[in-house]
């Protein structure tokens, strides 16, 4: 059933985040059809930058370990050979850096010819999954789009399915759940802007190479807690390390991201996003790890908006069961 309910899952939420900018559109005397299929095309172009930066990331980095590999002997030589010499052991550096270079380039080299056999065995073996990929996308599209046309028709057809008598109910939790995800959405692409400014300044006054592109690739990971930010500090220490070597540059990366988490997590996040929706921080993994589960990468980009509609929900259910005699008396 996941199958089934991810391209439309995904495409409702993805029609929710661009209506703005198909409202807005529509307020410039842009006709409906047109306005929907611009903010698609705002969408899929915001999608594929952050997956250009990521990939011209790795394209940045990988080739570096294998320029700086030998430095990176030399260094380790200068730090460590002293102290092996204290004890009476020699190590012959000459050797061991040409060995250790030859083998890595080697070793690099050999896995990226694999890697391009394997993917096009991959392909060519595959045929049914990149169809059913290929058939997902357009299927994507093509509800996304026609939500972004009948969305105020698509949802007075669902309050004609709800009851009378509980349509006020569920009126005033659509409208609760509707201003929290906005907010959230409005918040995080403010504070988003604000870390991508900090995070390139920050990493280009040390001076790493690609600092424009890996800080606002951190700045968008923001949106998956914990694991995020993460993966951003790990590429940029691995930057550091590969352009300059364990050093001053390593420790300034950790500084910048450290006030960088100290500003987002008690200042930014805080004020325009709210206190990250009121979710427990294991409530958070376990959202994470739920929805990445059943819905993929996807999933878990959405873990933090479905938990807050969800909450929303169980806090409603809550007070009406409370409330209710069988539980008072």
């Amino acid at each position: 059933m996941a199958e089934i309910f991810t391209p439309f899952l995904t495409a409702f939420i993805l029609a929710y985040a661009l209506r703005p900018v198909c409202l807005w559109l529509e307020g410039k005397k842009i006709p409906r059809t047109a306005a929907a299929a611009i903010a698609m095309i705002i969408g899929l172009g915001l999608v594929f930058f952050i997956l250009a930066l990521f990939i011209g990331l790795l394209k940045n980095e990988i080739p570096l370990i294998k320029t700086q590999l030998p430095s990176w002997i030399q260094n380790t030589q200068a730090w460590l050979g002293p102290k092996l010499t204290e004890f009476h052991i020699n190590v012959d550096w000459i050797d061991l850096k040409a060995n250790v270079t030859q083998k890595i380039t080697d070793h690099i080299n050999d896995n990226a010819d694999a890697l391009m056999s394997t993917t096009l065995d991959t392909v060519l073996m595959s045929g049914s999954s990149v169809i059913a990929g290929f058939v997902n996308a357009v299927l994507i599209l093509f509800v996304m789009f026609y939500l972004l046309i009948d969305w105020d028709h698509f949802f007075a057809l669902l309050k004609q399915i709800v009851p009378q008598r509980a349509q006020d109910t569920v009126h005033h939790l659509a409208m609760h759940t509707d201003g929290l995800l906005s907010q959230y959405l409005r918040g995080m692409l403010i504070v988003i802007s604000i870390m991508s400014i900090f995070y390139s300044a920050g990493l280009s006054f040390i001076g790493i190479k690609g600092a424009v592109a890996l800080g606002v690739f951190t700045a968008l990971m923001i949106v998956i807690p914990y694991i995020g930010i993460a993966l951003g500090l790990t590429l940029a220490v691995l930057s550091a390390l590969l352009q300059f070597g364990p050093g001053t540059a390593v420790i300034g990366v950790l500084i910048v991201y450290g006030i960088g988490q100290f500003l987002e997590g008690f200042f930014l996040t805080p004020r325009l996003v709210g206190e990250r929706i009121g979710l427990h921080p294991v409530a958070v993994l376990f959202a994470l790890l739920l929805f990445g589960k059943l819905f993929g990468f996807f999933g878990v980009l959405l873990a933090l908006p479905i938990s807050a509609v969800s909450l929303v929900l169980m806090k409603y259910t809550w007070s009406r069961y409370t409330q209710c005699a069988w539980y008072q008396k």
